[in-house]
């Protein structure tokens, strides 16, 4: 008997279509009870997005649930942006530790406090994460988690509203929150992976950064950054050229000593400003002197080769049986014919019994055991 399944409804009553997810995620489960249950609902009205989750996680009675408002969910094998949906995950995970958490934050005299924080414990392997980005200082709660939470994987997205700061809904066993963060550690007798694709395909050669100041890059390869980047981008086909102006990205290895840096083996940060009179790129990202750097671009068919490579790698290491999946918001249909394509991906890569998730304002997990936030990204937490 399946031990996950997933739904999604649609309907002008988004209560009926939480119901209705709800059953059809619970079918597989055989009568089970489920142990930990994940709710995402898209509406343009909060307190209708509100109510819709509360059913659904009244109706599911699960040990433990999750989920938030967004702009697009995923469930049932297809993806709906923008439209009333509910899609719902469930997990029958009896021996599983499951320890529900909320985090909330606080500006003091010293800077800003986190309070609800999680203690991590010897069984737990993964922690799933779901934030409101208005409300909680969330990039830099995920860089500095390696040391708070003993290196605990995160994983998880940011949740989103129609009308931005205070329209977004998080939900956590039964009760409906619009700030801070809600999540849940998942350990015990339970195998849990992360993987995260980029979409990014390197362009031009890796570079040591040889001069930098913040997100500022200076010097690159002992070259002012901007000559630098105008020299690769001159040498690029015209079909890589246009990419650049659609979009350039700078990768930052995460291994220095490795002895070739290909894709996959990169962080991957927004270029967001270039000044050729200063001769600077400016990076979404501080990137520190001595770090080596590849420029990347992204177009739809990187990103479905890079999403097919990581899975090919990661049937490797074993058996998928269900998974949550957190695509941005910039995928789905504003990258590729349709909404469907990483769900697709995911179930024909790794074949799940149930995969359910969200199109996020942002997604979280780790690259090269670093916890990061990242942006046009697809994270999976698979379950094996």
């Amino acid at each position: 008997m399946p031990d996950y399944g997933d739904g999604l409804a649609q309907d002008a009553d988004l209560t009926a279509a939480a119901e209705n997810a709800v059953a059809q995620a619970m079918a597989p489960l055989g009568g089970r009870r489920p142990d930990l249950l994940a709710v995402f609902v898209c509406h343009p009205d909060p307190d209708e997005v509100g109510r819709a989750g509360e059913r659904a996680m009244e109706v599911a009675g699960a040990r433990v649930a999750v989920g938030c408002s967004a702009g697009g969910v995923i469930g049932d094998g297809r993806g709906v942006e923008a439209r009333p949906a509910v899609a719902v995950w469930a997990a029958s995970l009896p021996e599983a530790t499951l320890t529900p958490f909320r985090l909330d934050a606080s500006r003091t005299e010293t800077g800003i406090a986190v309070g609800g924080m999680p203690v991590r414990t010897d069984d737990d392997e993964v922690a799933l994460l779901l934030a409101d980005p208005y409300t909680f200082p969330i990039q830099g709660f995920v860089e500095q988690s390696g040391e708070a939470l003993r290196g605990l994987p995160l994983v998880g997205g940011l949740a989103s509203g129609p009308g931005g700061a205070g329209a977004t809904r998080l939900f956590l066993d039964g009760v409906v929150h619009e700030r801070g963060v809600v999540g849940v550690t998942i350990g015990g007798d339970v195998r849990v992976r992360t993987l995260v694709s980029q979409g990014c395909r390197p362009v031009g050669p890796a570079m040591t950064v040889t001069a930098a100041e913040g997100p500022h890059l200076q010097g690159l390869a002992g070259q002012p950054a901007y000559r630098k980047l105008e020299q690769i981008v001159g040498e690029l086909s015209e079909a890589e050229q246009q990419m650049v102006a659609q979009g350039l990205h700078l990768g930052v290895a995460m291994d220095e000593y490795a002895d070739d840096h290909r894709q996959g083996d990169f962080l991957i940060r927004g270029v967001v400003g270039a000044d050729p009179e200063q001769g600077t790129v400016t990076v979404g990202d501080v990137v520190e002197v001595g770090r080596t750097v590849r420029f990347q671009v992204r177009d739809a068919a990187s990103a479905d080769a890079d999403l097919d490579w990581l899975m090919t790698r990661f049937r490797g290491d074993g058996d998928t049986a269900g998974a949550l999946l957190f695509s941005c918001n910039g995928r789905g249909r504003a990258m590729f014919p349709d909404a469907d394509h990483d769900v697709t991906a995911v179930q024909r890569g790794l074949g799940p019994e149930g995969v359910a998730g969200f199109f996020a304002a942002g997604e979280i997990g780790p690259v090269a055991a670093r916890n990061h936030l990242h942006a046009f990204t697809a994270s999976v937490l698979a379950f094996g």
